[in-house]
């Protein structure tokens, strides 16, 4: 990215361009089988270099870790061969749970940026209550946490007819919707 073709990499300009996409890559599952509303995208910090996106893959999978920033991670790091991902920021469309703050934090990444919040996502499926920020805090390890950062764009996807659709068949046959 040249440095006058768009907004700087950490401007709040750049950070929305990036949700923005993150939120159109994963809204395209929307019309597919399995949708999901979490989505991630890894950037170079410095650059603003896109590196990879992933979306929510449980179902999928079966696999109850595979959340959309834990794939991102695991993809990213397995793509340059490293463990770190120190000078790379993750933009998600959903804060990270504790779960996932707790990967990037690992992966030792400058920033994650998200979306919707926690409380957002708890209207439709089931979350823990501890925010990215309060694990970041707890950390030895550094870690910036903004957001929301076009949390109205990324609660579309929560709320897409198709996804509520997905939410109910979740809680009514997997145990991983909403409980009621």
């Amino acid at each position: 990215m040249a440095a006058n073709s768009g907004p700087r990499p950490g401007s709040p300009a750049f950070d929305e361009d990036c949700m923005r996409e993150i939120c159109r890559f994963t809204a395209r599952t929307l019309e597919t089988p399995n949708p999901v509303p979490f989505g991630a995208l890894i950037v170079d910090s410095r650059t603003g270099k896109r590196l990879l996106r992933a979306t929510n893959n449980v179902l999928r999978e079966n696999d109850p870790s595979s959340h959309a920033e834990l794939r991102a991670v695991r993809l990213a790091c397995k793509k340059l061969k490293i463990r770190s991902l120190a000078g790379y920021t993750m933009y998600t469309t959903c804060e990270p749970c504790p779960m996932c703050m707790s990967n990037a934090l690992w992966a030792r990444l400058d920033r994650v940026v998200f979306g919707a919040t926690i409380s957002d996502a708890s209207r439709h499926c089931n979350q823990i209550h501890i925010s990215a920020r309060e694990v970041a805090r707890r950390s030895d390890m550094p870690c910036k946490v903004d957001g929301p950062v076009e949390r109205a764009l990324c609660n579309q996807l929560f709320e897409h007819p198709n996804m509520q659709k997905a939410f109910r068949t979740w809680s009514a046959t997997k145990g991983c919707g909403k409980r009621k």
